[in-house]
């Protein structure tokens, strides 16, 4: 659950922070009797249904279904993944995050090349004001139309030619030579030594959504091959995780409707000089599953800038791909293509901001499909509209259930002339199974079948809303009892017992991504009728009596049936049951 994270950190950090406040930095909470209440962020709405309860240290949105805990509202409001939120809420509380026995090394490690990046950075920005080879960059980067401002936000560099520059300015010992090379700034040589990866370079600092610098881009100033060259895979830099200009991106626009994808620096920078904020860039690699996952959850729509030669038709197609098993409900991919010999920077230098944001540009992934298809087929035979439904159905397949793949199940079965209901059989003989996570692939529906009638739900239901009662149970009193749940039971009562100040949300984030978790979040969203301590208390007592009569029960109907015994009478008196009537009989 925790990765190298200890989880008992994570259920104590939760104790430390208060949801309430991680909340409203990000969005402005009015108090509404116990609780909180704004707009919901993460759906547009003018009456404010998102309530924050600082009792629980939880939120919920009765409009969208949104909910978690401080840990989710990182991950979902600031596009951080589990580990990014948990370091992120630990430096708010100002505590160090562990990790798992050996591990510990690793962490001190990172620490250190995370301030060895900035120093770098720092360099580079002070070889573009300082070096005699600097007004070649500085030329460079007025001709590309960029000006002063954007060039200092986003940090660029100048890497001189020379093989050691860096080296002697940072590589004073053979310790600092080392950890210049692990975080990929340069080379080892053959002979022994090292050299500087950089030279001769325009510098791109890449920062994570943290703000950490954790890698760079350099271009040349000619046509010079490789006319890109980007750190290598590190400790600390993961090409396919991270997005260039995102971490600006989101410094500058808190709410976006739409993110577009460029394929190079200078794209993110020419698009930002013309006031165009919500650009980002892969670096150097295809767009990832990770990639639009990460975009998703800042903004619902996702827009594919491509030049409109074959290498950018290839890579629309392998990012649709991508792309399709990610649609869920108010997800949206668009295209938009250049014009030939054009890309994002040269288009928008020429038509401007207006032209560029044109929403009659962007081309709907459904129709891109079925477009790319209708180029490559021929429709007006059996074996064209055959060879069409066999491309398509698979990719259709891909998508999640929904409004999305009903329609686009319409259109084909439309344009091949077939029965809709025949193209759906073929869909789902076809269909490549979507990727569940860890808890859906788990969570076991049956383990709570009548909800509102299961003793064991209703004691879980009232020990996360009301963890303090906990403490009044020991765990052992339900240790002879097999009911299906009551496993579960024990462990809610264990880890209450032993963490006496677990929240609501400390229990969730304790289960989190296991076959509980699901069924967990459900239930802290169901309030209690009894609003009294006292009558809760008594409740759940109630409750576990209840559990405990209904598993004797259980046990005698099992004996009774066992008993080869033709009298009922008396089948009833050797188990302990009080003797049946006359009319029993």
């Amino acid at each position: 659950m925790a990765g190298l994270i200890p989880q008992y950190f994570i259920d104590d950090l939760l104790t430390r922070v208060d949801i309430v406040d991680i909340v409203d930095s990000s969005v402005a909470l009015k108090k509404a009797g116990r609780d909180f209440k704004a707009c919901c962020p993460f759906h547009d709405e003018k009456t404010p249904s998102f309530t924050v309860s600082q009792n629980k240290q939880f939120y919920h949105c009765f409009g969208c279904g949104a909910h978690g805990t401080a840990i989710s509202f990182l991950m979902d409001y600031s596009g951080l993944d589990f580990i990014e939120a948990v370091e992120e809420l630990a430096s708010r509380a100002g505590v160090e995050v562990p990790r798992e026995e050996g591990d510990f090394s690793k962490t001190k490690d990172n620490s250190e090349l995370y301030e060895l990046m900035e120093l770098v950075v720092r360099h580079f920005c002070q070889q573009l004001c300082e070096s005699p080879e600097a007004h070649r960059a500085v030329d460079y980067l007025k001709q590309r139309g960029l000006s002063g401002e954007i060039a200092k936000e986003f940090e660029l560099g100048f890497a001189p030619p020379g093989w050691d520059i860096l080296l002697n300015a940072l590589g004073t010992s053979d310790a600092a030579k080392q950890r210049l090379a692990l975080i990929g700034m340069t080379l080892e040589k053959d002979n022994g030594g090292y050299y500087d990866r950089f030279r001769d370079r325009i510098i791109f600092p890449i920062r994570d959504q943290r703000g950490r610098a954790i890698g760079f881009g350099g271009r040349v100033f000619d046509d010079s091959l490789p006319k890109y060259l980007n750190s290598p895979e590190t400790p600390i830099f993961h090409k396919g995780r991270e997005l260039y200009g995102l971490f600006q991106a989101r410094h500058q626009l808190k709410d976006m409707e739409r993110m577009y994808i460029v394929e190079g620096y200078m794209d993110v920078l020419a698009l930002a000089q013309h006031g165009i904020r919500n650009v980002v860039a892969s670096l150097g690699t295809a767009v990832t599953e990770n990639h639009l996952e990460r975009l998703f959850r800042v903004c619902p729509q996702i827009i594919f800038c491509f030049d409109g030669d074959s290498a950018g038709q290839k890579a629309a197609w392998r990012s649709m791909e991508i792309a399709l098993p990610l649609l869920k409900e108010g997800r949206q991919i668009h295209f938009m293509f250049m014009p030939e010999g054009e890309d994002p920077d040269t288009y928008v230098q020429k038509h401007g901001r207006k032209k560029f944001e044109d929403v009659n540009n962007y081309v709907p992934l459904s129709d891109y499909l079925i477009e790319k298809f209708k180029q490559e087929t021929q429709l007006d035979s059996r074996e064209g509209m055959g060879q069409l439904v066999d491309g398509i159905v698979p990719l259709v397949g891909k998508l999640p259930a929904g409004a999305l793949r009903e329609l686009l199940a319409k259109d084909i079965a439309r344009l091949a002339d077939m029965n809709i209901d025949s193209l759906k059989n073929l869909i789902d003989q076809k269909q490549t199974p979507v990727k569940k996570t860890q808890a859906q692939h788990l969570v076991s529906t049956s383990q709570y079948k009548k909800e509102s009638k299961n003793h064991v739900a209703d004691a879980i239901r009232l020990l996360l809303h009301n963890p303090e009662l906990g403490m009044t149970i020991e765990p052992n009193t339900l240790s002879d009892i097999e009911t299906q749940g009551v496993g579960f039971l024990r462990e809610l009562l264990t880890l209450i017992n032993q963490q006496p100040e677990i929240s609501c949300a400390g229990i969730l984030e304790h289960w989190r991504d296991s076959k509980y978790a699901e069924r967990l979040n459900k239930l802290s969203i169901e309030d209690s009728l009894l609003t009294e301590p006292e009558a809760i208390k008594v409740e759940l007592f109630e409750i576990i009596e209840k559990i405990k009569y209904d598993y004797q029960k259980q046990l005698r109907n099992k004996n009774l049936q066992k008993l080869d015994i033709k009298n009922p009478k008396k089948a009833r008196s050797i188990i302990g049951l009080s003797p049946a009537s006359n009319s029993e009989e």
